[in-house]
This record gives structure tokens, sequence and C-alpha cells, in this order.
């Protein structure tokens, strides 16, 4: 099977990437079940890329049904270092308007049904989290951004919601007052699997309404955000197309080593089984 380095989670709107070439789609099996759909293998401008449509292509798969693991760890086992995902976003700030670009520093995880973590089950990792994105990979992205000519903000708060419905108007303004950027259902829990499998990750939020908490502006509707997003896919097209060149050989983050000190349990203690199901995330560490 080939490999790639640079994954793409493609969200609400880009469910392909125009340009690969030497084209592979692979449907990996994991023991979390199915990804969201095919893996579409390629190069990109020199870049060796796996595309992952997030909701699935037809957008058949809601954010609380996303299976988060099974496509991280179907990203991880293609040999991905790097991922670029994208997503639609709510604006809870004034100064970040519709049809602009932001590049998340910060998430508040206010999802309650989704598995976020691969361990557990007799294995106990504890992994930092403190700074859930890669600051390389992050920069990275907003460079590109700017030189595509984007209206893009560096840093900010993510606020993941659980979704599927939107807020109400008292979730809108008490998440403002947290001090939230912006509003989405999908960047959790991606973050913060990607970590526990050493991956680098990245958000490029494309925002598509004020919420619901903007008196002058129109609630936010499944229509606006679909229309919104769809004028923002192309700059998004480009904006990872331009990112994945720049991506280097070799990572010197601390994503890399995310697990070097975050395993608890002692190897012995540690069932032949579960060894076996996760030596790809922890393989290093414990035989």
């Amino acid at each position: 099977m080939a490999q790639a380095r640079i994954g793409i989670i493609g969200g609400t709107g880009l469910y392909h990437m125009e340009g690969l070439s030497d084209i592979e789609e692979v449907r990996v099996k994991t023991p979390y079940g199915d990804p969201s759909d095919a893996i579409v293998l390629g190069n990109l401008e020199g870049s060796h890329l796996a595309f992952l449509p997030r909701h699935g292509r037809g957008h058949r798969i809601s954010p609380s049904e996303l299976p988060a693991r099974a496509n991280i760890y179907a990203l991880k086992s293609l040999g991905v270092e790097w991922i670029i995902s994208v997503g639609a976003v709510g604006s809870l700030k004034e100064e970040i308007h519709p049809l602009e670009l932001v590049i998340p520093d910060q998430l508040i995880d206010h999802t309650r049904q989704r598995p976020s973590t691969f361990f557990g089950q007799g294995l106990i990792v504890h992994t930092v989290f403190a700074q859930p994105y890669c600051p390389v990979l992050s920069q990275i992205v907003y460079a590109a951004a700017r030189d595509v000519g984007a209206r893009v903000h560096k840093g900010g708060t993510y606020l993941v919601m659980e979704g599927p419905l939107f807020s109400t108007r008292a979730e809108s303004d008490l998440y403002r007052s947290w001090g939230a950027s912006v509003i989405g259902m999908t960047a959790l829990p991606e973050a913060k699997l990607a970590r526990e499998a050493e991956i680098c990750y990245t958000t490029l939020a494309c925002v598509t309404d004020y919420d619901c908490w903007h008196e002058a502006y129109e609630s936010v509707t499944i229509e606006m955000i679909v229309a919104n997003l769809l004028k923002n896919v192309d700059n998004a097209k480009r904006i990872v197309k331009l990112a994945s060149g720049r991506i280097p050989q070799k990572r010197n983050c601390l994503c890399g080593t995310a697990l070097k000190n975050a395993i608890v349990t002692a190897p012995e203690h540690i069932s032949a089984a579960r060894k076996k199901e996760l030596a790809l995330l922890i393989g290093k560490y414990v035989t």
C-alpha cells in the first residue's frame, strides 16, 4: 500500500482535492472500524498526500457519529505525520467576519458523547495537551493563507460543541463570555487523537456565520453555512496546496514524541492482545 506524509481531512464542502496525480484509493481496516470513507492517496506538487472526507462523500455522517478514532488510526497506518484539518465554524467575535479564516491555537471541549482516546482498557496514557495544535504546522498554514491573499486570523480558541443542533442564544452568549473565538463541531476529538497518535495537527477554520449572538446578522442556518463555505473552498484548496509543499521532511516539534513519557501502565501489566492492537501507536515504547 502506498504511503503519505501529509493528511488532509476535508470538512463540509471539501470532499475531494484537485491536482492530485498518481491517485490510489484505499480502504483501511482499523481496530475502531472503518474510516469515514475511502482515503485517496496521491502526489500534490511533489508531496505525498492522503485525503479523507470527514463526513464521507455525499455528507453522510453527523459530527456526533464521526469515526474519529478510525480516521486518525487509518491515516497513521499510511505513514501520515502531519494533518491539516479543514472545517466550517461560526464566529464568536465581532472582528472575525464570515468568509474569513482562523488558525486557532486553543480548544475548549464541550462535546459529550464522543470517544476521545485510543487508550484505556488496561492501558493508561496521560498525554500533554496544553498546546493542542502543532505550532510548526499552524505557522506554515497561516503563512500559506497570507500568501494566497486570504483574510486570516492567527490564534484564537475554538469551542467544540456536540451538535448536531446549533447553539441557543444563551449558549452562544456563554461561549463568548468564556473568550472563545469560533465555534464548530469537528476539531475534537480529532486533535486529541492526533496527539495520541503523535501526528502534528492544525485546523484551517472557515468562518461561515456569526452563530446566533449577533443581533445585526441572521442566525446561522445550514444554507448559510454551505453557501459561505463553498465561497471559501477554493481558498482552502490553494492554502493546502501551498502549505503541503512547505512542510519539512523532519519534525523538531514535540508532537512526534507525545507518548514518550505519557504511558503510565507498566509494560508487564499490559496484555499481549492490547499491545498487539495498539502496536502502531505504542510499539516504539512498549514491546
